[in-house]
């Protein structure tokens, strides 16, 4: 459940509540794959909103539609996997007719079975395949099928190198082919693999508002102007993204680019022999470094050594999914030496309780933002108003500006 819960009426205020509501696609029914405790959080949210539309005298046509209102959304599944890892998922209630939308966190490495008599944490291919399953039990009978996967599967494989396979492409044209009608992930990798699948409707989200927004909470003496903040990409992938809070925010930004050694092949890529930075003055200013991702975090840690070097006052980092593949302790070690002073992911994927106990970290809740999208889409809405952040973030640094003053 979220921790703050504010009246329904008060608290809702996107898309209209009039007569002009639209009818629902269909009953609504939310499918946790590797996102249950996510989707619990999605559910309250969603039941708040259906509350709203009483409050605030909606269309009665759309208030009496079946199923239109109940304190659960969720449709659990029975996953019944072998311990050769073969396995088999089971609805355990009907969902004909329904307008079906599955969340599916792929990095959910916290759910585990037993393979050959060990336990063996679920990977990214599982969860998928997983994905896959639910789609094929709901096929026929659903009335509409939505997947909402936040970390976009195989998005890191968006290009071909060699003699190298074109994963998330097909990822999405496997989707579409299995009758999905709608895709919403957040931050993809790379947001032009959706040209490998024109014609389904595809939506990479960011969550710039929502970081934002938890940023101004838990650091109210930030200052948004161009000599004491900047905005700072971390390679040349990211430009776009650092581009977008630079100009949202008024700010200046600057990027890094990485020196690597092409006469050598370390894991799969070519090591990084350097980072460099390509910007302004940084003495005295605080830095927000923003990213898609933190895999292991050394890329990330490595800039802001860097930046200290140049003498940066308060370093900030933000991305949309925290992975942290090789462990904390490397992030302990740069809070306490200084190099980082807080680092901000969303609750879009599995977060470990180790991390959310850390100082230094801050988890950006989410729930309430995909509850809109998912009451949005059932309600065959527009999502511009919730897609498009810009109004939205005016009005935050408006009101911080105010508060600060």
């Amino acid at each position: 459940m979220p921790e703050e819960r504010i009246k329904a009426k008060q608290y809702f205020t996107y898309d209209q509540y009039g007569e002009n509501l639209m009818e629902p696609v269909g009953p609504l029914v939310v499918i946790p794959i590797g996102a249950t405790k996510f989707c619990e959080q999605v559910n309250a949210w969603l039941y708040d909103r259906r509350k709203a539309y009483f409050a605030n005298g909606a269309n009665q046509q759309v208030l009496e539609h079946p199923g239109f209102l109940r304190e659960n959304y969720l449709l659990p599944t029975q996953n019944l996997r072998l311990e050769t890892g073969e396995g088999r998922i089971h609805l355990t209630n009907t969902v004909r007719g329904h307008d079906v939308f599955l969340i599916c966190d792929v990095m959910n490495y916290s759910e585990t079975y037993s393979f050959y008599g060990q336990p063996k944490a679920m990977t990214p291919d599982e969860h998928y395949q997983d994905l896959k399953r639910i789609i094929l039990a709901c096929s026929g009978k659903a009335r509409r099928i939505n997947v909402i996967m936040p970390f976009l599967y195989e998005s890191r494989q968006h290009r071909k190198n060699g003699r190298e396979s074109l994963d998330a492409a097909y990822t999405l044209e496997e989707l579409e082919n299995l009758g999905v009608h709608n895709v919403i992930t957040f931050d993809a990798h790379d947001p032009r693999v959706a040209n490998s699948v024109p014609s389904l409707s595809f939506e990479s989200i960011p969550t710039t508002y929502q970081t934002l927004k938890w940023m101004c909470k838990k650091y109210p003496d930030l200052e948004f102007s161009r000599d004491k903040l900047m905005i700072i990409s971390p390679d040349e992938g990211g430009v776009d993204r650092a581009m977008y809070y630079a100009s949202m925010l008024g700010l200046d930004f600057a990027a890094f680019y990485k020196r690597r050694d092409y006469s050598k092949v370390v894991n799969g890529r070519n090591p990084i022999i350097a980072h460099e930075f390509l910007g302004d003055n940084v003495e005295g200013m605080d830095i927000l470094i923003v990213d898609d991702m933190i895999s292991s975090g050394d890329s990330m840690l490595d800039i802001g050594r860097e930046l200290k070097k140049r003498k940066a006052r308060r370093i900030f980092c933000a991305a949309t999914f925290g992975l942290f593949t090789s462990g904390l302790e490397r992030f302990d070690q740069a809070h306490a030496e200084g190099i980082c002073d807080a680092v901000l992911t969303s609750n879009l994927i599995y977060l470990p309780p180790e991390l959310l106990a850390k100082p230094w970290f801050c988890q950006v809740d989410c729930s309430k933002f995909v509850a809109l999208l998912i009451d949005a889409l059932n309600h065959d809405s527009s999502l511009g108003a919730l897609v498009d952040q810009t109004q939205k973030i005016d009005k935050l640094l408006a009101k911080y500006n105010k508060r600060s003053n």
